[in-house]
């Protein structure tokens, strides 16, 4: 009776008892069929599942402009924006036409301009007030500008900025009598980068200026064609430019190819005593110092 109550059904007389395992494994495989069937006609409560269908092109490639857009606009934001050479005020390091790229990222990090750099800044103002801005006279062509420079990807043609070459810092003198040499705390600068045929001083000798702390005292490389430092002094500041309106540090010409170069400081700006001025004060601090010092420590033995 037991044995008939787990088969499910009386054994024809005569028969040995079956082995209750191989019964219970038999069982098992019969409903393990059973379930591989009920997987292959498909269960209505849980329907097997489907390979996602996977996007066209043409529906991924919105998403994928929308996101390099977005990557442009943070890169030109806080790391590096295209700026385009409107004159020839910095031939030949720079010439008409080419683009450049300048470091917008190192400012944030508190780091100022130094001697030797080419940066771009805004107009501290006045220097820019009888140049009127490039556009083109095509509307579609300047909407297409507009886009792209909001972007990073062209350089834009309403923004009022310069670009010059960083002569002195705040806290130096500088200066440039007769035809040159232009000096910086006294000491000469050798100056290759000088467009071909110019002097030192130009048209235009100056100084001594003392450049004030949080500015800087700019100088375009083609002395005779650069409306720089020495042709605003009459202004506020002197001829200086604040420091906050640097817009970053031009490292490269990028564009055209064959253009293509770095933009180093230049040896010059390394020489021993550029730096006497402003190390001055903090030599003389230092000698008085250490006396003082040393008659402290005495009287505590």
């Amino acid at each position: 009776m037991v044995i008939g109550a787990r088969s499910g059904a009386p054994e024809p007389d005569g028969e040995p008892v079956g082995n209750q395992e191989g019964l219970r494994a038999g069982d098992g495989e019969e409903l393990r069929d059973g379930e591989a069937g009920a997987e292959a006609d498909g269960d209505e409560e849980n329907p097997p599942r489907r390979a996602p269908k996977q996007r066209s092109f043409w529906k991924e490639l919105p998403i994928l402009v929308g996101i390099a857009l977005v990557l442009a606009l943070v890169i030109k934001t806080f790391f590096v924006q295209a700026f385009s050479i409107p004159s020839g005020s910095m031939e030949n390091t720079l010439q008409v036409g080419d683009r450049v790229l300048v470091d917008k990222l190192t400012p944030w990090f508190g780091s100022e301009p130094e001697r030797g750099e080419v940066v771009v800044f805004k107009d501290p103002g006045g220097w820019l007030n009888d140049e009127p801005t490039q556009r083109s006279d095509n509307s579609f062509v300047r909407g297409v500008q507009d886009v792209f420079s909001f972007i990073g990807l062209m350089p834009s043609s309403d923004e009022k900025d310069l670009i010059k070459r960083v002569i002195a810092v705040g806290g130096d003198t500088v200066e440039c009598q007769g035809s040159g040499p232009v000096k910086v705390n006294g000491v000469a600068l050798d100056e290759p980068y000088i467009f071909p045929g110019n002097t030192p001083c130009g048209e235009k000798p100056f100084g001594p200026v003392n450049v004030p702390k949080g500015t800087i005292w700019v100088m375009g490389d083609h002395r005779g064609n650069s409306l720089d430092s020495r042709y605003h002094m009459d202004q506020p500041g002197g001829g200086t430019v604040p420091v906050d309106n640097v817009v970053g540090r031009a490292f490269v010409v990028a564009w055209p190819i064959g253009d293509w170069a770095t933009l180093p400081v230049p040896d010059t700006f390394d020489q021993k005593g550029l730096a006497a001025g402003p190390l001055a004060p903090t030599l003389a601090g230092t000698a008085l110092a250490l006396p003082a010092v040393w008659w402290l420590r005495k009287r505590r033995r």
